[in-house]
């Protein structure tokens, strides 16, 4: 049984405005710039928790001066400036640009620079410090691009590695910086307001002996967010380059009291080993360790600006939509990246594949979104996008968008090969959504904790999913919508169990979507269901269609939105401010386990490069899409046959 209404109100969205703010967030009545408890005392005004939840978007990887990478690029932006950029203020790009939020200010947020020599570039860079005498520091910082590139490569190289240079891995540096970000993230905390975070991000790169002594290879990277206290020192790559051995202090911190987790980035680049199906040394992967990265990585990044790390269209050749923003050269090198391995939806797959052999499933996380900025803020919007880097992508020509020279066509031209492989190829995007009672440390987290979390690709659309196996179309329109589908199923994360199958054998989901104010219209929702037989299968349905259509045989017919190229002016007049569906599996098979999860599409609308060909009044660029279908991803929902 299948049903879809269209409709303005927002009922199981929960008490969220079209502002996007929460009704518990308020205006802060002081400048939190000033010092404050390490954690703040509820405010009177602010609204009770909400047993339904809100939801809140937030960013979770973001990088200041304090980054290795960030600081060779010419950034100097600081942690107080990655909260302030939350809360909506302006900030200054390398470039001398001013960088705004297109939006309302964000509910949470964490700075996560590289834990390797956090901090130690800028002590390197200052006079007063007597790092900077050291032979290793004498010319390298300027503002030409062969500088940057060889001391990004010089010192991208020990953090591939995970060999320290001894003369500069200074700990005082590192730890006070670390007890900075800590202290930081404390002064900004306002719950009801913006939650903040301490974390830093775990940088480990696979090797490759054809990019030489380099940063070149496979992203393992991760980001480390901690609850509430953290620990005195921080574990990076130059303690291990071994994922595992992260996850091993991760539970000696957690036993401590100081719990965490850890959320994998940038798979799309793992050059086949984010997702590998055996341990990190290669041996067989054994169920105790299985649980350990079950523990310790709830969640995955599925978007970011590096690309998405969904699907690939030779993974998903009958997805029409996997090749949205797909990027796949390795870290700091033009060449491609192994695709198998790489993606979450094959490794949701595979997951049920090693849980079938291991009795646990290590790929059992929810999706969020991020930016991966080391400018401080992260550019969400195709209309206002600044990359992602600093002083080396800081123009419309430094990204590949305008013809390089200043000419206004691409013919006959030499184009630069960073904008070409991997500027030009990046995404504006994206965001972590998460439902939970309030807007505190505590109830983000324990969202992220038990996977009621979503991506978007940078637009607030707003995503609910349930799944159940008793639910009927009359929820749709219940005010209590919500209340009835926490009742009678699970949120998104959640699992289903095979004895709570309904009498005719079928699993349900219960969808609700709403386009965000500020967005284009939505076009369609989709249905995304994987399992393993064998192999990773995966099966793929729209089921809900903007504008009254309905799906044929699968799919939604066009329903006739455009876009302008020459002005970006996108149809405003198809599409639908919100859907909503219950959807029930027609393949369902009671003995086999399977996940699903929801991807909703918007409008097509012009993307980041066209807008700045337009404003440049040049050619686009002719080897980049045109326009995009900004979307957002639901954490799965499992169904187990046991």
């Amino acid at each position: 049984m299948k049903r879809f209404l269209l409709g303005t109100t927002l009922i199981a969205l929960g008490a969220v405005t079209l502002t996007g703010c929460s009704p518990d967030t308020v205006a802060p009545e002081t400048d939190t710039k000033t010092e404050a408890p390490v954690v703040k005392a509820a405010s009177a005004d602010r609204a009770a928790p909400n047993p339904t939840r809100n939801v809140y978007f937030g960013e979770t990887h973001v990088h200041t001066k304090n980054s290795f990478d960030a600081y060779i690029f010419n950034v100097r932006a600081t942690l107080d400036d990655v909260y302030d950029f939350a809360k909506g203020k302006p900030l200054t790009h390398p470039g001398g640009f001013e960088m705004r939020l297109d939006g309302p200010p964000l509910d949470f947020a964490a700075a996560t620079d590289h834990g390797a020599y956090l901090g130690v570039l800028p002590a390197l860079n200052d006079p007063e410090n007597p790092l900077s005498e050291l032979d290793i520091a004498q010319g390298l910082f300027g503002t030409d691009s062969q500088t940057i590139i060889n001391a990004f490569q010089k010192i991208g190289a020990s953090v591939r590695s995970g060999t320290p240079y001894d003369e500069i891995y200074d700990r005082d540096v590192i730890d006070n910086t670390w007890a900075r970000v800590i202290s930081t993230a404390d002064k900004h905390y306002e719950p009801g307001v913006l939650t903040t975070f301490a974390g830093y991000e775990y940088t480990a790169v696979t090797t490759r002996s054809e990019f030489g002594d380099t940063f070149g290879g496979g992203n393992l990277h991760r980001n480390v967010l901690f609850e509430n206290t953290a620990p005195n020192r921080l574990f990076s790559v130059l303690d291990s380059p071994n994922p595992e051995e992260l996850w091993d202090w991760m539970d000696t911190q957690r036993a401590e009291g100081h719990d965490s987790l850890a959320i994998p980035h940038n798979s799309n680049v793992s050059d086949g080993r984010m997702f590998a199906m055996d341990a990190y040394d290669g041996s067989p992967l054994t169920p105790a360790a299985a649980q350990q990265r079950l523990r310790n990585e709830p969640v995955v990044e599925v978007t970011q600006v590096k690309g998405t790390s969904e699907t690939h269209p030779m993974l998903s050749p009958n997805d029409e939509f996997a090749s949205f923003e797909i990027y796949e050269s390795l870290l700091s090198v033009y060449q491609k990246g192994e695709v198998k391995g790489s993606y979450v939806r094959e490794a949701l797959a595979n997951g049920l594949g090693i849980e079938a052999k291991l009795g646990v499933n290590p790929f059992k996380f929810g999706m969020i979104g991020a930016s991966d900025s080391h400018v401080a803020g992260g550019a969400f919007a195709e209309s206002d996008y600044w990359s992602k880097v600093g002083i080396v992508d800081a123009s419309a020509e430094d990204r590949g968008a305008v013809p390089p020279g200043g000419g206004p066509s691409w013919d006959g031209v030499e184009r630069d090969a960073n904008a070409e492989y991997w500027f030009s190829r990046w995404a504006a995007s994206g965001l972590a959504a998460v439902w939970a009672e309030e807007n505190t440390r505590e109830a983000i987290f324990d969202a992220m904790r038990r996977r009621e979390t979503y991506a978007t690709s940078g637009p607030r659309i707003r995503l609910r999913v349930f799944g159940g196996t008793d639910f009927d179309d009359a929820m749709l329109s219940a005010a209590d919508m919500t209340t009835q589908a926490y009742a009678r199923g699970v949120p998104m994360g959640g699992e289903l169990g095979g004895g709570e199958s309904a009498s005719d054998g079928t699993t349900q989901l219960l969808i609700h979507a709403a386009k965000d104010p500020r967005g284009a219209n939505l076009q369609r929702v989709q249905v995304i269901k994987v399992w393993h037989d064998g192999a990773a299968q995966e099966r793929l349905w729209d089921v809900a269609c903007s504008d009254g259509l309905s799906p044929v045989e699968g799919r939604c017919p066009d329903n006739g939105a455009s876009v302008n190229l020459d002005t970006c002016e996108h149809s405003a007049d198809v599409g639908a401010g919100e859907i909503k569906t219950v959807w029930t599996d027609p393949e369902f098979d009671a003995a086999m386990n399977a996940a699903y999860y929801v991807r909703v599409l918007e409008n097509p609308t012009c993307r980041w490069s066209t807008w700045q060909a337009n404003q440049a009044g040049v050619d686009r660029h002719p080897d980049r899409p045109a326009t995009v279908q900004e979307r957002a991803y639901s954490s799965p929902i499992w169904y187990s046959a046991k």
